[in-house]
């Protein structure tokens, strides 16, 4: 497989790259242990104006100073203080554009994955989730910042997912954002099993 490249991550548009991550695979190999997954959601999240995003009103801070790196670096935070989620940075340097990553369908190394999750067999409940697919790909904030060009994660090409097989909602938890949170940010892969139960408002196609 063939790492993605940084044009791809540099590409203007979050929406065409949120869609286009669909299908891809996310791998990460920690400790000499290599575990993937293909991506089955995302959510777009477009900078200084997008009320939903952590960037809203060209907001900088110490952990958030990563989303304005050019694209392609990792950025992990830690949701209520129990999740880590892995975000796309793209776009250009200053332009704080990410990718939450929401859904994965296991590829590679499940039996790591299930092992890092305390789970003795497979379903569902192990990747299809930010939170969830992070553990078990054993994404955490030490990772913020790293290059998805490097050895500890990164994403590997695949053919795009099909227009007509991508369904478009809006993003899970961001209420606070008012009529933002209205935007059809969210993207799945129409049909699989592996994209999360997260609910956006007045979603389209949930």
């Amino acid at each position: 497989m063939v790492k993605l490249l940084p044009a791809f991550y540099e590409q203007k548009d979050v929406l065409k790259v949120a869609k286009q991550l669909l299908g891809k695979l996310l791998v990460t190999e920690i400790d000499g242990i290599r575990t993937s997954g293909r991506i089955t959601e995302t959510e777009a999240y477009e900078g200084s104006t997008d009320k939903a995003s952590h960037a809203w009103n060209n907001r900088r801070t110490a952990r958030t100073e990563i989303i304005y790196a050019s694209g392609g670096v990792a950025y992990v935070y830690l949701c209520y203080g129990i999740h880590h989620l892995f975000n796309v940075v793209t776009n250009a340097k200053d332009v704080p554009h990410a990718v939450l990553v929401r859904g994965l369908e296991p590829v590679e190394g499940i039996d790591h994955m299930l092992a890092r999750c305390g789970k003795k067999r497979l379903d569902t409940t192990l990747s299809a989730g930010p939170g969830s697919l992070s553990k078990a790909l054993g994404i955490t904030t030490q990772l913020t910042g790293e290059s998805l060009l490097g050895n500890k994660i990164w994403i590997e090409d695949a053919p795009l997912v099909k227009p007509s097989d991508i369904v478009a909602g809006t993003r899970v938890g961001v209420a606070y954002a008012g009529d933002h949170a209205y935007w059809p940010y969210r993207f799945s892969i129409r049909g699989n099993k592996w994209v999360s139960k997260g609910k956006g408002l007045a979603a389209t196609g949930y």
